[in-house]
């Protein structure tokens, strides 16, 4: 992402003062920008950027749900021991600021979407732009909610008015505001009137149709996580996403690309680079067994057996990407040599290298150099996503259209598996053999669901979607997972359901905050369940 929001301060020269009647004029700064002035358009980007980032890398996703739901694993010793928070459910000397960033990260974006908003409003020429400032909101702080629970939302964003001690409102509350207000924003859109500029989206560049698509696939992601606690309102809205238009193809997917040489670094490329990093996170055994198990394409492209020995492991020298060879990494083991060192894991085959130059983590899959690039593609919403979740939703019975969910589910592994293709030349796989491998794994009327969301993990886990991973397994419970309980974990031997409200709330917010955990079942634990969460 090349465009930036500049501001310019400079000192205005002296004025020489006599007596007039344009004191303002004369007393105006013309250098600076005002609302009438400033083109919020330039906000955009910022917004977009900043969504993004506050689920990538160490903004908390790489380091809680890549692991959480096993779809990376780490031996967590050493100089890489903050992973511990993900693949064991330990706390590290950082957890606390881990567990802050996607809170602080997406209200800023939908601070500055809200500012977007305001400025835009009332102006018949930003009225697109306007609508896509409630779209960013909506977007921004659904994050925020599925990942906490309850939250600020009719009282924040506005400081601005004198509230800085915000009400949590119930999630409940919550989703049917962003739902009615999508609803409205993404009708809205006309493409009659002046788009967008500055759009960070990839290809979107600011075009209304690409906008509807995204606002009514992100209602249909928003619906589908009520159909336990809220079917009818799920179907509802499900019904009105499908109706509306949901992405079409792989080229309405939403995804910002980086852009490392001008400050917009990807996250995860910027973790998976750093040395502690490229020798101890793996790609778990709950992953690699079920991509093995059906011979999927993407075993070759995503995962690298390190080149032998401990010096091979902490370099990012290519690695053997023949599928036969990959092995997970079972989640919950270490480097500390007692029971729970990896050398005592069922299935270990043995050290890698010899002599001084020897690692007994070597021999497992790591992520391929492609999630090693620090302008990579970060992932927001697809069309492989959007098309698992109408597949759910016709297999609930839900009027979807004529589209089979059969016929919705081949679409989306085809498109999950040559989505990859975003990363690079390197990592493309052709339509060809995607389409094969849909063919050859259909969708299994009895297994339907277990299907559908055993994909969804797999699609926003070879994405590094992580957030969005956890968030479905949540929902669905697929895939069917077993949790670890290392010593000395923080949430009970059970995989993590939320991340608990971040420390400065209960000290700047207090009074606001406890009454938040007090409606939570079990209070704010990491183990507590969101009102969706059923």
């Amino acid at each position: 992402m090349k465009k930036r929001l500049s501001i310019l301060l400079l000192l205005a020269g002296m004025v020489p003062m006599s007596c007039t009647d344009k004191f303002d004029d004369l007393n105006t700064d013309p250098t600076k920008s005002s609302s009438t002035t400033f083109d919020p358009n330039l906000l955009l980007p910022s917004i977009q950027w900043k969504h993004v980032s506050a689920t990538a890398g160490y903004s908390g996703a790489i380091l809680f749900q890549s692991m959480w739901v096993q779809i990376l694993a780490s031996t967590t010793s050493g100089a890489a021991n903050y992973y511990s928070n993900a693949d064991k459910y330990v706390i590290s000397s950082n957890t606390n600021s881990y567990l802050a960033s996607t809170w602080n990260g997406d209200y800023s974006a939908a601070s500055f979407a809200y500012e977007m908003e305001q400025l835009a409003k009332d102006k018949p020429a930003l009225a697109n732009l306007m609508n896509i400032a409630v779209i960013m909101q909506v977007q921004s702080l659904a994050t925020i909610s599925d990942v906490y629970g309850d939250m600020p939302y009719t009282e924040a964003l506005k400081a601005k008015a004198a509230i800085t001690l915000p009400v949590y409102d119930t999630q409940e509350s919550i989703y049917k505001s962003l739902l009615t207000r999508l609803d409205a924003a993404t009708a809205a859109l006309d493409a009659s009137k002046p788009l967008a500029t500055n759009d960070a989206f990839a290809g979107y560049k600011g075009d209304v149709a690409k906008w509807k698509k995204y606002g009514y696939s992100l209602m249909l992601k928003l619906a589908m996580r009520l159909v336990k606690i809220d079917p009818a309102t799920a179907k509802t809205y499900a019904e009105k996403a499908a109706a509306g238009g949901t992405f079409a193809s792989m080229s309405d997917d939403a995804y910002v690309s980086g852009d490392d040489t001008n400050g917009y670094t990807n996250g995860n490329g910027a973790a998976l680079s750093t040395p502690a990093d490229v020798y101890q996170v793996r790609w778990s055994k709950t992953m690699i067994d079920y991509l093995k198990s059906t011979n999927d394409p993407r075993l070759g492209v995503i995962a690298e057996v390190p080149v032998a020995g401990l010096a091979g492991n902490q370099g990012v020298a290519a690695g053997n990407s023949d599928p036969a060879v990959q092995l997970g990494l079972p989640n919950g083991y270490d480097l500390n040599g007692g029971a729970t060192d990896i050398s005592k894991s069922p299935g270990y085959n043995g050290a890698s290298g010899t002599g001084a130059d020897i690692t007994p983590i070597g021999k497992y899959s790591r992520p391929a150099s492609i999630y090693r690039g620090r302008s990579a593609p970060i992932f927001v919403l697809t069309y492989a996503e959007t098309e698992l979740l109408l597949a759910e939703a016709a297999t609930r019975g839900f009027s979807v259209g004529a589209t089979t969910a059969a016929a919705h589910y081949k679409n989306a592994v085809s498109a999950g598996i040559q989505t990859l293709g975003r990363y690079g030349t390197t990592a493309a796989i052709s339509a060809g053999v995607a389409d094969a491998y849909a063919a050859a794994n259909p969708l299994v009327t009895a297994d339907a669901l277990k299907q559908i969301n055993e994909q969804y993990w797999v699609v926003n886990g070879t994405l590094f979607n992580f957030v969005e991973a956890w968030n479905n397994w949540k929902r669905s419970g697929y895939p069917v997972l077993t949790p670890v309980n290392y010593v000395g974990n923080f949430s009970g031997g059970v995989i993590p359901r939320r991340q608990i409200y971040p420390t400065g709330e209960a000290t700047l917010n207090g009074a606001n905050y406890n009454a938040a955990i007090g409606k939570l079942s079990g209070g704010d634990k990491w183990s507590s369940r969101i009102w969706w969460d059923k």
